[in-house]
């Protein structure tokens, strides 16, 4: 069974600025709107609290806010050909506490800071209505858990993003406008210390999918433990930043030997069908839970399938369709992320990215067929001297059917000489897209909530973690036994066809949800794999396993070169981001990565060129949105221009 088959529950909430979220309901449409919470002071009404707290972690997929504050301004990616939201990848000066809006897709400061705080909210909420004489059920410590997990999980988003933030442990439903900045040693503390309860509370296995268990805590309280060691922290951390690596090692052990890999790394994004195989996986820790009930639109759909992808509907011989996705070309792949990867030998980059489309528009007396090689993304490496040209119309020969592609792209022609000081293949809606988000399952083309549910932890990351605090411990060759383990499933095996490729798109071909389809299809089962690296055909497996921190792989070696490092800490830190790029590429994590280690702006300005220019230190925290040092007072008054400075973080 799955959460949020039968979730109903009315819920205020009120965030600090004053901003009130409305009562909904998010499945079954049984709005229960109100003048007060009397409904909560009911074993009825605690227990549909307790589900619809959940819906908080939705958010994170929803509409623009997901890139936005985690994959824009780093490494990974820059602006594509949208640029709705490009003030928060330039870092430019319309990038303030208040921000200019390009147009009515461009997320505002107060987004992120809003969401979490309703989410905060509705945890005091639940927990403030759980009492002796309200709450008796068998469920009672559980319901506490998630309620604390959720808030230490939004009090550690917020101190990620924006340091010390107003600490609010109790509910409000009417406007309160006194409050102050915690420190952001303050902040941490009271993360970590709902997460604890949480991981005290919770049971260690859970009764359906999506449901917050022990596991999910002791990840996330890691990752709180992991932060306040981190360099953004460093002012302050000496006291407790040796406990800190040992508890995060340990909770992240303990998780570790509860869970497996996913065998294939391609099993994670290889999506057929709502509350398929991909989303019950063993490897995932915590999701937020879609749905295709189209009752529980409502409440929030999952809409990053639309973010990462390059447009292919005006080429030659294509158009728009379900497998392929609406292109709404957000994010565009940097020369950092075509470079990071061992293209050879490792197959996660293989595994992520899209780089073959079908024909699906032929036209008439063109001598193409729908499923004939429409597009093609070739990632060579300089040096390459086959292609004369960044965009190839008709020049390259599908070996397959012996037909030229109508459209090629290539990432270093000959005529480039290797640079990287240009925009990928001359137009910056043509990229290679992240397939990780794709979902065919939608109803149309034009439809913008997807079904699939939103990853929030995974045990990818959990090695990650360990592999971080081992590093940060000094312990190198144990770290790279947490790397190696990833880069082990990230080797082909004995047998294992390179060419083979799916993501998302796959769902439309079984049309597991009865839904007309137009037998338009993009979806094409192959990769680029031998046409970019220009070797022969092979089965063999391959070897991935770092054994020497001093000799790291030329992919590593380069970026540390780039950046300057020398140090065999330095030179393990960048091994650890790099392997974080490598596995976890557009999870909605890299912002706060850069930002905690102190290493955003030295990365940014290496590898995102539209991001240089602006980026200094201060962007590292966020700006502390006007909309709530405009609603807040101090004695009954608005604050002063220089109170509200004070509130603010440095340079904005």
């Amino acid at each position: 069974m799955k959460l949020y088959k039968n979730i109903t529950f009315g819920l205020l909430a009120l965030t600090l600025g004053g901003v009130v979220a409305s009562c909904s309901d998010f499945l079954d449409e049984k709005l229960t709107t109100q003048q007060t919470t009397d409904f909560f002071d009911t074993p009825e009404g605690i227990d549909q609290l307790a589900v619809g707290i959940y819906n908080n972690l939705r958010f994170h997929f929803f509409k623009e806010n997901a890139y936005t504050t985690t994959n824009y301004g780093t490494d990974e990616f820059t602006v594509g050909g949208d640029g709705s939201n490009k003030v928060w990848n330039n870092y430019d000066g319309s990038f303030q506490s208040q921000i200019v809006a390009a147009n009515s897709n461009t997320t505002m400061a107060e987004s992120l800071w809003d969401a979490m705080y309703i989410g905060i909210n509705n945890a005091n909420l639940l927990l403030s209505k759980i009492t002796p004489d309200s709450y008796t059920g068998t469920n009672k410590k559980t319901y506490m858990g998630e309620a604390y997990f959720l808030r230490g999980f939004n009090y550690l988003k917020l101190v990620s993003q924006y340091g010390g933030v107003p600490l609010k442990l109790e509910s409000s439903f009417v406007p309160v406008r006194e409050f102050t900045r915690a420190t952001a040693e303050a902040t941490v503390e009271q993360a970590i210390g709902d997460l604890k309860n949480a991981y005290d509370l919770l049971p260690a296995t859970v009764s359906m999918v999506g449901k917050i268990s022990r596991d999910a805590a002791a990840h996330f309280l890691a990752k709180a433990y992991l932060f306040r060691a981190s360099e953004i922290n460093d002012g302050w951390n000496s006291a407790t930043k040796e406990s800190d690596l040992k508890e995060a090692l340990k909770l992240a052990k303990e998780v570790i030997s509860r869970h497996q890999l996913a065998p294939n790394f391609s099993d994670l994004w290889h999506y057929t069908e709502p509350d398929g195989a991909s989303e019950k996986l063993d490897e995932i820790i915590l999701s937020a839970q879609f749905s295709s009930d189209k009752s529980s639109r409502s409440a929030g759909t999952n809409r990053c399938h639309l973010f990462f992808l390059s447009v292919y509907n005006n080429l030659p011989q294509m158009k728009r369709d379900l497998a392929g996705g609406r292109e709404y070309q957000r994010l565009r792949t940097t020369y950092y992320m075509y470079n990071i990867y061992d293209m050879i030998n490792d197959s996660r980059f293989w595994k992520s990215f899209k780089t073959k489309y079908a024909v699906n528009n032929p036209k008439a007396g063109s001598g193409y067929e729908v499923g004939d090689l429409g597009v093609m993304y070739v990632v060579n490496r300089p040096g390459d001297t086959r292609f004369d040209g960044v965009q190839l119309s008709g020049k390259v020969i599908d070996e397959k059917t012996g037909k030229a592609i109508p459209t090629t792209f290539v990432t270093y022609p000959k005529d480039r000489n290797g640079k990287d000081d240009v925009a990928l293949y001359d137009d910056v809606s043509r990229f290679v897209a992240l397939n990780k988000y794709i979902d065919g399952s939608r109803e149309t083309v034009s439809d913008m909530g997807g079904n699939r549910d939103g990853i929030l932890a995974r045990l990818g990351e959990t090695y990650l973690i360990a592999a971080e605090v081992l590093i940060r411990q000094g312990e190198y060759g144990d770290a790279l036994h947490y790397i190696n383990e990833l880069r082990k499933r990230a080797a082909y095996k004995n047998g294992e066809d390179r060419s083979v490729y799916c993501d998302g798109g796959a769902s439309y071909n079984e049309n597991a949800l009865g839904w007309q389809i137009d037998g338009i299809n993009s979806y094409y089962t192959g990769n680029s794999y031998y046409e970019s690296n220009d070797i022969d055909k092979t089965t063999l497996p391959t070897d991935l396993e770092i054994t020497d921190i001093h000799s790291l792989p030329a992919e590593d070696e380069a970026v540390i070169s780039k950046l300057k490092y020398s140090s065999d800490y330095d030179r393990m830190m960048c091994l650890l981001l790099n392997e974080r790029s490598r596995e976890l590429c557009g999870e909605f994590y890299r912002w706060e990565d850069l930002s905690r280690t102190k290493t955003l702006v030295a990365r940014t300005k290496a590898f995102n060129s539209d991001a240089a220019p602006n980026i200094d230190e201060h962007h590292c925290l966020r700006p502390i949105p006007q909309t709530y040092l405009d609603a807040i007072q101090k004695d009954g008054h608005a604050l002063t221009s220089e109170e509200k400075k004070q509130q603010q973080n440095p340079g904005y």
